[in-house]
C-alpha cells in the first residue's frame, strides 16, 4: 500500500508520516533520502535521528530504496524532493531520465508488500523558479508526484499541520 503525503514547506508532512507509521508499527522503517551536503546538514540528520528515538529502523539511501528490505514493513520514505535531486544531479539535470528513474523505484516499491508512507513536497505552489535548472526540477518535481499519486492508494495534502485527504481508495 501506498500513501502520497504532500504539501509546502513545513505544513507537517513528516510529523504527520512518523505518526501514521508508530501507529502501525511498533518498529518502523525510516528511510532518509538525502545526501549529506556539508558538516551542518550533517548534524540536522543526525537530531532528527535521535529525535525519531530507538523504535524506528533508519536506511540512508540516495536512490536506489527497492532495494533495501522493506517487505512487508510499514516505511516512511522521506522524501521525494530530495530523492529526486539525487537523480537530477546523477543525470545532469536531465527531466527524462530522472523522472524514468523515480517511476522505476516507485513501481518496485510497488510490488512489495508493506505499507509505505511517501513524504514530498509541492514545490509548484510556492514562487516560479528564476532560473532554467529550477525550472526544470519543479516539472519534474510535478511530474513524479502525479506519477506517485495515481499508483497510491491514499494521497493527503497537508495544510498548515492538517491532513486534507485527496484520494483515499478504501473509501
Amino acid at each position: 500500500m501506498i500513501t502520497l503525503i504532500t504539501g509546502g514547506v513545513r505544513s507537517g508532512k513528516s510529523r504527520y508520516a512518523q505518526e501514521q507509521a508508530l501507529a502501525h508499527s511498533a518498529h518502523p522503517v525510516y528511510v532518509a533520502t538525502a545526501r549529506i551536503w556539508d558538516e551542518d546538514f550533517g548534524h540536522r540528520v543526525q537530531r532528527h535521528k535521535e529525535e525519531r528515538g530507538p523504535v524506528w529502523v533508519n536506511y540512508e539511501e540516495e536512490m536506489y530504496v527497492s532495494r533495501l528490505p522493506l517487505d512487508g514493513h510499514t516505511v516512511v520514505i522521506d522524501c521525494v524532493t530530495l530523492w529526486l535531486t539525487n537523480f537530477f544531479m546523477k543525470h545532469d539535470n536531465d527531466v527524462e531520465k530522472s523522472l524514468a528513474e523515480m517511476e522505476a523505484e516507485i513501481r518496485a516499491l510497488h510490488q512489495k508488500a508493506g505499507n509505505f508512507l511517501i513524504v514530498s513536497n509541492e514545490i509548484g505552489m510556492g514562487v516560479h523558479a528564476d532560473t532554467v535548472i529550477g525550472r526544470k526540477f519543479a516539472d519534474l518535481q510535478g511530474w513524479a508526484n502525479q506519477y506517485i499519486a495515481r499508483l497510491a492508494d491514499t494521497v493527503i495534502l497537508m495544510v498548515a499541520g492538517i491532513p486534507v485527504i485527496i484520494k483515499n481508495k478504501e473509501l
